[in-house]
């Protein structure tokens, strides 16, 4: 770069922003997992109007002298979409600005049926971000991911000695995902039977036995997963492992689970989904509410978010996002024969997958 030259100047000026933005992206997260952890979002929705800092300050029962610094982070999260201000005029006619509530913080309120504030403390607890500083170390490694590396156990050892901390936040997900379910009515109306697979404790499949009452569903887990939980007549739980044996069924659904798990693994499930499934001909298909990365046609920010999901995969649990192709070629070698992909307006796409 010529630095010589005015525009060369700006030029790099302009990276070193940019450079500089990444170093700190950090702080928009812990920002974030901040107001979660105050209860911002609930105290800005019981004042049922915008909030001034100042009663704020009163709300959350902080020092005076905090003032400052809750101002400045509320400086960063309204730069950030996760909240707005709005002028407040009083009866003398002086005018104050009021915090109010975004769509992404409405849905952080702690009572909200599709809050993802568990979802926000889950992925910010410091179990799942100190990895992050082995990444170097692992590439150079021998551990199968940098989870392993730094804690001295995988990720899925850890899960079963922490798993109702780590399930809180998968569960606050699954509510939000049985939105885009309901949405699509065609997919269920011609099944009878239905498995989740890894389906955890039931959030996705008691949405669907409750839209569509015809359908008998049952939830796959690991025994201790599903041990003791409430059933009912058309929702079962059964305890074993997918990569044995599933249930059979006219349909299979997996949520975000494929994710998790390597190219070899998934091939693995997807021919036990095969086998549970009747043919095509008599109604048997898969349906996947997995990510599928398009980089060349979303728009950008999905783009990028899929892509840090993607990254966080590896870190954790050697599993990855995958794109069009790559999906295909794991569908081809499980045995399928074909497959239609609907996008949603969410992470996820609905996959429709038929022997």
């Amino acid at each position: 770069m010529d630095v010589d030259q005015g525009n060369g100047v700006s030029e790099l000026f302009k990276a070193q922003c940019h450079l500089y933005k990444h170093i700190y992206y950090f702080i928009e997260s812990m920002s974030l997992k901040c107001a979660v952890q105050l209860g911002i979002p609930d105290v800005i929705q019981k004042n049922n109007q915008p909030i001034t800092l100042q009663q704020l300050v009163s709300a959350l029962n902080f020092p005076e002298s905090k003032a400052n610094f809750l101002q400045r982070l509320m400086r960063v999260l309204v730069h950030s979409g996760f909240f707005e201000t709005i002028k407040i005029h009083d009866h003398q006619e002086e005018v104050e600005e009021g915090y109010a509530l975004t769509s992404s913080s409405k849905l952080l309120l702690k009572d909200s049926p599709h809050s993802l504030s568990p979802v926000v403390l889950t992925m910010l607890d410091p179990v799942l971000m100190n990895p992050w500083f082995s990444l170097g170390e692992w590439i150079q490694g021998k551990e199968r991911t940098p989870f392993e590396t730094y804690h001295g156990m995988s990720f899925g050892e850890y899960g079963k000695r922490n798993f109702n901390n780590l399930n809180e936040g998968m569960t606050s997900d699954s509510k939000l995902v049985s939105l885009v379910v309901k949405e699509h009515k065609e997919i269920f109306e011609s099944v009878d039977s239905l498995v989740d697979v890894g389906g955890g404790t039931g959030t996705l499949a008691r949405s669907i036995a409750d839209a569509y009452p015809h359908v008998k569903c049952t939830v796959l887990d690991l025994p201790q997963v599903v041990a003791n939980l409430p059933e009912s007549e058309n929702l079962k739980f059964v305890g074993g492992d997918m990569f044995k044996s599933i249930p059979s069924a006219d349909a299979i659904i997996i949520k975000s689970v494929l994710l998790n798990w390597s190219d070899e693994d998934s091939i693995k499930i997807l021919k036990r989904c095969r086998e549970a499934i009747p043919s095509k001909d008599d109604g048997g298909k898969l349906v996947l509410v997995e990510m599928v990365i398009n980089d060349q046609k979303d728009e950008q920010e999905l783009t990028k978010t899929r892509l840090f999901v993607d990254m966080e995969m590896m870190l954790l649990c050697n599993g990855r996002g995958r794109n069009e192709i790559e999906w295909k070629k794991l569908f081809l070698e499980a045995g399928f024969s074909h497959y239609k992909i609907t996008a949603t307006s969410g992470l996820n796409s609905i996959i429709e997958v038929y022997p």
